[in-house]
């Protein structure tokens, strides 16, 4: 960050982030608040005198519980901005430094909700939700939505259709969010939801593809008759393994294949967003898929074997942010992710330059995080 930061000298940086508290979040939150304490004081965030930090922390309330972030920063030199206030209606002035956890689902400035529980597989609860924020900059009002939808729990489950049990499970959530952020309580605006989808390639297909010359091998349990593994080899070549697929396995012979091109040969396997083509949109993908990566921090640029990789980090935006983009410039902008080499966690975090003429006062672009400098005296440019 301190990077980015002193890269792009930002006036408004936004970050957005899941499973606040780590896996082990039960035993890893109180190192949450150590955490936003440096970078509140750290050396790179020392012009910026304003900020909202919103942390869902309270693991004991498993009703709301969603492990989501958002932190907001703002320069001292940005004078005219503004943050919405979903209970009094109305845009306030954003004042000093805020950190917000305990009380997170009364405050006022932002709408978080958990996906209902009959939305979760077998109805269990996980950290999955949604947090809305509304901001103004001048003239230019737009939402913030910070998203976790529900992962694959099984490969081989995943392989039984097409599609899958699980894509069919995300699509009803990630409607649920979109029916949530445009319904009629509030003003609607443009508004740019990015976060993890667990978007998946469709498992049954894109093995039929990758495995099309091999034998499959069904291993069932001894004590359930389940399957347990399914191996697939091929029909020459002393029938060597081509792919080992397990409940949380996936070993295919060729890591290549997700990296060669940026792994495009396989986006028409990626599929899920296809059903919102009419409410949700995306620049062209021309990076490797974002997940599952090494968490070994010397294997910066390898695939754990757990999962298809995918592409489940995404950028996506309203098609009303979409008509704000100049046509001209379209095909110049950068969608792509950060830190190729370096380990950063199972995922990769994601990175646009997306320039959109807002009433003609302001001009964004877009990558994980928002960061925000002028550009002359009547525009302003974000980095999402």
């Amino acid at each position: 960050m301190k990077y980015t930061v002193q890269t792009h000298r930002p006036l408004f940086v936004a970050l957005h982030c899941q499973e606040v508290g780590g896996k082990n979040y039960e035993a890893s939150m109180t190192h949450v608040d150590s955490f936003i304490k440096e970078l509140l004081s750290s050396d790179a965030m020392k012009d910026f005198n304003r900020a909202r930090v919103y942390l869902d922390k309270n693991y004991k309330s498993q009703e709301q519980f969603t492990a989501l972030g958002c932190c907001y920063f703002i320069h001292e030199s940005l004078k005219n901005i503004q943050q919405f206030d979903f209970k009094a209606k109305k845009f306030r002035k954003v004042v000093g430094k805020e950190v917000c956890s305990d009380a997170l689902p009364s405050t006022a400035t932002l709408e978080k909700e958990k996906f209902p529980q009959d939305y979760f597989p077998e109805c269990k609860w996980s950290r999955k939700g949604f947090i809305r924020t509304r901001w103004a900059l001048a003239d230019c009002a737009f939402d913030l939505v910070n998203i976790h939808l529900f992962h694959d729990a099984s490969n081989l489950v995943a392989w039984e259709k097409s599609p899958s049990v699980y894509s069919g499970t995300r699509q009803k959530a990630l409607g649920f969010v979109l029916d949530r952020i445009t319904d009629q309580r509030f003003e609607r605006l443009p508004y740019f939801i990015f976060g993890d989808f667990n978007f998946r390639l469709d498992s049954k297909q894109v093995i039929e593809s990758l495995c099309s010359t091999a034998s499959m091998q069904t291993v069932r349990s001894t004590d359930t008759n389940e399957v347990d593994k399914l191996i697939f080899r091929e029909s020459d070549n002393d029938h060597k393994v081509v792919l080992q697929l397990e409940k949380k396995l996936f070993n295919y012979i060729n890591q290549d294949v997700f990296r060669e091109n940026n792994g495009t040969q396989l986006l028409e396997f990626d599929r899920e967003l296809s059903v919102f083509k009419e409410r949700l949109h995306e620049l062209d993908i021309s990076f490797p898929p974002s997940y599952p990566y090494s968490e070994d921090s010397s294997q910066g640029k390898q695939y754990m074997n757990t999962r298809c990789p995918a592409w489940c980090d995404r950028i996506l935006m309203s098609a009303s942010a979409k008509d704000l983009l100049p046509e001209n410039e379209e095909k110049s902008i950068t969608y792509d992710n950060i830190g190729p080499s370096v380990c950063m966690g199972d995922h990769k975090v994601l990175l646009t330059n997306q320039p959109l003429q807002l009433v003609c006062v302001c001009e964004f672009r877009y990558t994980s995080d928002i960061l925000v400098k002028p550009k002359n005296h009547s525009k302003v440019l974000l980095f999402f």
